[in-house]
């Protein structure tokens, strides 16, 4: 089997709540998103998707993203898109980082590999270990009172971990938390997560004044090294998220902060086959994982769901179905969520089935020279 062509489609994803806020006055209503369609000369396709939350978050954007599909492209056509390693080998000596790229065909690719076996993805990642797992929501930065609103609002709905986002002015911040653990009592888990906003003296400062609280700290500075100043003498258990791109990083931020969790993102770290090495070494070094993406459809809450799946459900802190956060559909709202917990579609795959016609035009396509 070899790849015949690669053809790269883009659509937007609007927020179903209005306006998504973070630390820093990051803030956005819609996100571009990038699907990669991968097309063999024996007719079984694969899907991926990679949408990257703009440019002000990680160091990747929609523009970068198409161009570095244009780069690999031509080099990948004609491979087996049965042998991830290969395919990942090529992505890698001919094109550092670009990670967003790289994860949309990866995905793609294992969705190959699975229908032409006639097996889940999830089975293909270590097997099916857990028929559902908890999926976290992110509570957008705002008042106290409109964070703590949506919170119980999405209880309602059966969400019972929550991310919330601080990392602004350290008063009101924890304000933020206090209000929110409040709301939640005992009957879920709070995340506060800075994306990296404070500086050392603003984390703290809070984490000082929630040394006691039930509450889990992610990211508080953009640095793992001003995350491990922190972390010196809090109670709190620490997750680190953006700084963490390679198992390099993940042992960094084990060894020298003493992070407890860490927030795997497939574009981040370049897609299914990195991720799940990144999983099995953070579960080794007795982390638990938190398994998602940047942003995404139903693609990206397909692959997330079989990486989910086939995860020690001990090891497992949370997932995330960027699907029950946006409007858009472009594979019939699947995977969904079933009072705050999500499963891994059943059929080969990842099990879903993709409307082209929701994506329309492809941007571009680059095929074999013998088609």
């Amino acid at each position: 089997m070899r790849i015949d062509s690669i053809e790269v489609y883009g659509y937007d994803l609007s927020y179903r709540h209005g306006e998504y806020v973070m630390s820093g006055g990051r803030s956005s209503e819609k996100q571009s998103s990038t699907v990669v369609r991968i097309v063999t000369d024996e007719g079984i396709e694969g899907w991926g998707e990679c949408a990257p939350l703009a440019g002000s978050y990680l160091p990747s954007h929609t523009e970068g993203i198409h161009a570095s599909l244009s780069c690999l492209a031509p080099l990948l056509v004609g491979l087996d898109p049965r042998n991830t390693g290969l395919v990942n080998l090529v992505m890698n000596r001919h094109l550092r980082g670009q990670y967003g790229a790289k994860s949309a065909i990866d995905i793609a690719c294992w969705d190959v590999l699975g229908r032409s076996c006639g097996l889940p993805v999830s089975n293909l990642l270590g097997g099916l270990v857990a028929e559902d797992f908890p999926l976290y929501v992110a509570v957008p930065l705002g008042s106290d009172q409109d964070m703590v609103a949506f919170v119980k609002e999405r209880m309602l709905e059966g969400t019972r971990t929550f991310q919330l986002k601080v990392g602004n002015q350290p008063q009101d911040d924890i304000r933020r938390i206090q209000a929110v653990l409040a709301a939640v009592g005992d009957e879920g888990t709070v995340i506060a997560d800075a994306n990296g906003g404070w500086d050392v003296l603003d984390a703290r400062m809070v984490i000082a004044a929630v040394q006691y609280s039930d509450v889990i700290i992610e990211q508080p500075c953009v640095e793992t090294r001003s995350c491990a100043l922190v972390q010196q003498g809090s109670r709190r258990p620490l997750v680190l998220d953006e700084s963490i791109v390679t198992v390099g990083d993940l042992a960094e931020g084990h060894l020298t902060a003493g992070a407890h969790a860490v927030n795997i993102k497939l574009g981040r770290v370049g897609g299914l086959t990195a991720a799940r090495v990144m999983r099995d070494t953070a579960i080794g070094l007795g982390m638990k994982v938190t398994l998602e993406d940047t942003w995404g459809g139903d693609l990206t809450s397909a692959a997330v769901s079989h990486l989910a799946a086939s995860t020690n459900p001990a090891s497992l802190l949370s997932a995330s179905f960027f699907n029950d956060w946006t409007n858009e559909h472009i594979a019939g709202y699947e995977p969904r969520s079933r009072n705050g917990r999500g499963s891994a579609p059943t059929a080969p795959g990842l099990g879903i089935q993709v409307d082209p016609e929701a994506l329309g035009a492809p941007l571009f396509v680059v095929r074999s020279s013998q088609s």
